[in-house]
């Protein structure tokens, strides 16, 4: 199956405004890539690649006054099965956790997990260790909260959706989070792109955000707002949570005035026919 994946984000500056963008896919998903991934900005800007501390590909720009976008383009290969569980995947022993594990399960800045700690342990204590008990952590966060894209803020923590029971995809990747290192699973926050192709369509398509979980030496997905296999995911970055992986930052006012994502199915023919990057934000 082939998905033909994108975006075109716009804004509105007073004045030459520096940003960071976390605007690829990632790097562990270059493979899948049939067709190259094209980023660029319109107009044109001199710009610097670096990786982040958590192997996330970012670009430093300095935007101009006035309008200015950035596009995304690519279309990559999948199976065009649902994903599947792990189940039966174990907890790896504390002592057995390799180091750059280890700060997935301290607190952070939007997953308190000191602060659900009681909470985690009276809910999900004597529930079977490793896949069982993650998968019951991100059953509990898909019914503990209502999906309402009104309740979203950008200063929301797990603590608060877990109180309030309204949110976006990231509050339920944050409350998933929070209640697994709670637990001692290592539990990190992934954005990118999730078709719907297999349920039906959610609009508007926006960029997503799940949960992966460290269980028998390797990371596994663990998606509270849909708690069961999708097909077509693509990662963008990882972190701690969202506030690691934001698709831009700017360091001065940027008024968005153009925000439009997607994730299709393509066909052979469809997938060569590549549109110009700078036209589609037209």
């Amino acid at each position: 199956m082939l998905i033909r994946v994108g975006y075109v984000v716009g804004y509105h500056l007073n004045q030459p405004t520096p940003m960071v963008f976390m605007a690829n896919i990632h790097e562990s998903e270059a493979a899948k890539a049939i067709v190259e991934e094209k980023v660029a900005f319109s107009p044109t800007v001199p710009l610097r690649r670096y990786i982040d501390l958590f192997g996330n590909k970012c670009v430093r720009i300095t935007a101009p006054a006035g309008e200015f976008r950035i596009i995304g383009h690519a279309v990559m290969a999948d199976s065009g099965l649902p994903e599947t569980f792990p189940i039966g995947a174990a907890e790896t022993a504390l002592t057995d956790l390799p180091d750059e594990a280890l700060v997935y399960l301290m607190p952070s800045r939007f997953c308190e997990s000191d602060l659900l700690m009681q909470a985690a342990w009276d809910l999900f204590g004597k529930t079977e260790p490793g896949w069982a008990r993650a998968h019951a952590i991100s059953t509990f966060a898909n019914q503990r909260i209502v999906f309402d894209y009104s309740a979203a803020r950008p200063t929301k923590s797990a603590l608060d959706a877990y109180n309030e029971r309204q949110g976006v995809c990231r509050d339920y990747a944050h409350l998933t989070i929070a209640l697994c290192r709670a637990m001692n699973i290592p539990a990190r926050y992934v954005s990118g792109y999730l078709s719907d192709i297999g349920v039906p369509p959610r609009p508007p398509m926006d960029f997503s955000g799940w949960a992966e979980v460290f269980l028998d030496g390797a990371w596994h997905t663990l998606d509270a707002r849909s708690n069961f296999p999708r097909i077509g995911r693509f990662v963008m970055a990882r972190g701690r949570d969202a506030g690691d992986v934001a698709f831009s930052t700017s360091f001065g006012s940027a008024d968005l005035i153009q925000f439009e994502v997607w994730t299709e199915q393509v066909s052979d023919v469809e997938a060569l026919s590549v549109p110009n990057a700078l036209a589609l934000a037209a």
